[in-house]
């Protein structure tokens, strides 16, 4: 077994969880979710439990439950680290209920689910959790016993001592335990011994979705609820100047329309905390239905904000940028992107002397790779309930990190964090959308106007037209040959609205003697956000194509030839701060050319492709057979 050395009591254990973004379970309302072949029915669940390391309670009876910590949004976070916990616990999954855990910034941390972090963060204190929990009941069981607990095994949630044939289940030992302090030392299970995490496990929410159980931030709603839509402009940079809603007010099921402004000029938005749409003309009515149709009799003119001062925050650092007060199309930023890719850029990394090396070089090849504005398109548009009174609040629906939002809604509320109780949701899609809060501020605004409790409803076309996109981004990559098309010179230059993309100390950084990185930007009023890793999505696709070309021009294999420069950076690395394990890059190319036959003469009917990328610490590789159809190409 792995041993895992901890220190702490009971307090202790809940403070390190939640710097390793777990955290302690305290109280929960009712059964959330159950698994499809689950045996345990609502009716039997028992008013008592016994709770243990904070992600476990047991009943008398052996019910065992365990909680989810995180957002789900499709991630299936629902179903993998309850399995992590169940695991080291030594249950049987099938028998385990899972619930969904509270929002609890304070008792659980941010509660994030994004940046592919789920797994990675929670791995190891989730299967602390576990472990410890199985020890404190193994310790249970001999203080009943009077034997040795190193005597003592378990399997399937029963504790066993053969030497008296003596067993018995969890839940018998379950309120002793409860009162047993955490150990300072757990033995986690070796690979080889899971049964849980190595089996195919069926997600725990499935059966619930497909028969249109009310998971979704959409389905929840409280008597006398009323719906709350916001007309948006109708581009990015304008503002509201006037509107008559005298038509709109005669609407059936129509209350109110009036201008509410979210925050006062001052406001500087965090990071994540939301991405505010900040004057806002909001329609307040009985159902979604009337209120859409409400919308279409606003008479709105708008007019053009102005040039505006904004706080950009990324890749470690925070400025003011001037935002132009001009209206933006896709011609205008092709017509800006070409200007600027023409102008001198701001270096991001050199190494060697790129200019002599491209200067002396006998073959240049010049590639360039486009990406446009993405919109994230969620299953499920954005939206949210709230109920704010002068004394309290309650906001549900869907986010990716209620946490990041909360301070946001106390200061806008002006209620302390105690106040509001959050709850969340499950997610129709979250992408990145999700992890920012202007829908949780602007219906917990709405609610405290209207002095009602109201679900805050976007369209379809809000969502896809004044939401939040993954930047437009281009990119130029030139390669330099000698006369032996060795490569010998190595150039990116990235740019993007409003943002570039170019990621300047990963591969092939480090493995080219002369290496030149730049990026420029453009300024924008089209809000930017997280979508699915949006640097790296673009760069993983420009990148590795141009690997091939270079391949080509070298007369090398292109799995061959990628390894080679891995080889360089790690032997004999250029440079520094070079971003990525060479040797584990080279690792997982290596395994996908022994598992996809790339040598195999039977593949050779196969056009063959690959391509590899990291991100998040996760190295990935792919190979891709195609063969053509009637002129097109198709993936076999």
């Amino acid at each position: 077994m792995e041993k895992s050395v901890t220190s702490h009591n009971r307090r202790a254990f809940l403070k390190s969880s939640l710097l390793a973004g777990g955290g302690l379970m305290i109280s929960f309302s009712g059964l959330a979710t159950l698994n499809l072949e689950n045996k345990v029915s609502t009716a039997d669940i028992p008013a008592d439990w016994y709770e243990l390391t904070g992600y476990i309670k047991i009943t008398p009876d052996n019910v065992i439950k365990i909680f989810n910590p995180n957002p789900e949004f499709g991630q299936n976070v629902m179903t993998s680290l309850p399995m992590i916990v169940a695991e080291e616990l030594d249950v049987e999954w099938e028998k385990v209920v899972v619930e969904l855990g509270p929002h609890d910034n304070v008792k659980l941390g941010p509660q994030f689910s994004g940046g592919s972090n789920s797994i990675r963060m929670y791995w190891k204190p989730l299967r602390e959790a576990g472990a410890a929990a199985r020890t404190m009941l193994m310790t249970a069981a001999a203080k009943t016993w009077n034997v040795p607990v190193n005597e003592l095994t378990t399997k399937a949630g029963i504790i066993y001592h053969t030497a008296t044939n003596k067993s018995g289940s969890y839940g018998e030992f379950a309120s002793i335990a409860a009162n047993i302090a955490i150990p300072k030392e757990t033995k986690l299970k070796q690979v080889k011994d899971f049964t849980i995490i190595r089996n195919p496990q069926k997600n725990v929410e499935g059966k619930k979705i497909v028969t249109g159980k009310p998971l979704f931030g959409l389905d929840y709603t409280q008597e006398g609820t009323l719906i709350a839509m916001i007309e948006h402009p109708p581009a990015f940079g304008l503002k509201l100047k006037s509107y008559d809603a005298t038509e709109t007010l005669k609407m059936p099921g129509i209350k109110e329309v009036f201008t509410l402004k979210l925050y006062d000029d001052k406001y500087e938005q965090a990071g994540f905390d939301t991405r505010s749409f900040n004057d806002l003309l909001v329609v307040v009515g009985k159902t979604t239905w009337e209120v859409m149709n409400a919308r279409k009799k606003l008479k709105v003119q708008w007019e053009p904000k102005g040039d505006t001062i904004d706080i950009f925050s990324g890749r470690g650092s925070r400025r003011e940028v001037l935002i132009p007060g001009t209206l933006e199309s896709t011609d205008i930023h092709l017509a800006k992107m070409k200007e600027y890719a023409n102008r001198p850029a701001q270096v991001l990394r050199k190494d060697g002397d790129p200019e002599t090396a491209f200067k002396n070089a006998k073959q240049i090849i010049e590639r360039t790779y486009n990406a446009p504005f993405l919109a994230h398109n969620c299953m499920e548009p954005l939206n949210c309930f709230a109920y704010v009174t002068d004394e309290k609040a309650l906001i549900v629906g869907p986010h990716q990190s209620a946490g990041w939002i909360e301070p946001t809604l106390s200061k806008v509320l002006n209620l302390p964090v105690d106040k509001i109780d959050m709850k969340i949701t499950r997610m129709g899609g979250g992408f990145g959308l999700r992890a920012y809060g202007h829908t949780f501020v602007e219906a917990a605004l709405i609610s405290k106007k209207v002095k009602a409790p109201i679900k805050l409803v976007y369209s379809r076309e809000d969502d896809m037209t004044y939401g939040i996109y993954r930047p437009m981004y281009t990119a130029t990559y030139r390669a330099g040959f000698d006369a032996e098309n060795n490569l010998i010179a190595f150039h990116v230059k990235g740019g993007g609205v409003p943002e570039h993309a170019i990621h300047a100390n990963r591969f092939p950084a480090g493995a080219i003697e002369h290496y030149l990185a730049e990026g420029w930007e453009i300024p924008s009023n089209i809000t930017i956000g997280a979508f699915r890793a949006p640097r790296s999505n673009f760069n993983a696709a420009a990148e590795q194509s141009f690997l091939d070309e270079i391949a080509e021009v070298m007369g090398k294999d292109p799995i061959d030839f990628r390894i080679e420069l891995l080889k360089k950076a790690k032997e004999k690395p250029v440079g520094e701060n070079n971003d990525y394990d060479a040797d584990r890059y080279a690792k997982v190319l290596k395994l996908v050319k022994e598992k996809s036959g790339w040598n195999d003469p039977a593949n050779r009917k196969y056009s063959r492709g690959v391509s590899a990328y990291f991100y998040h610490n996760s190295y990935v590789a792919h190979v891709v057979d195609m063969i053509k159809k009637d002129g097109q190409p198709y993936i076999e």
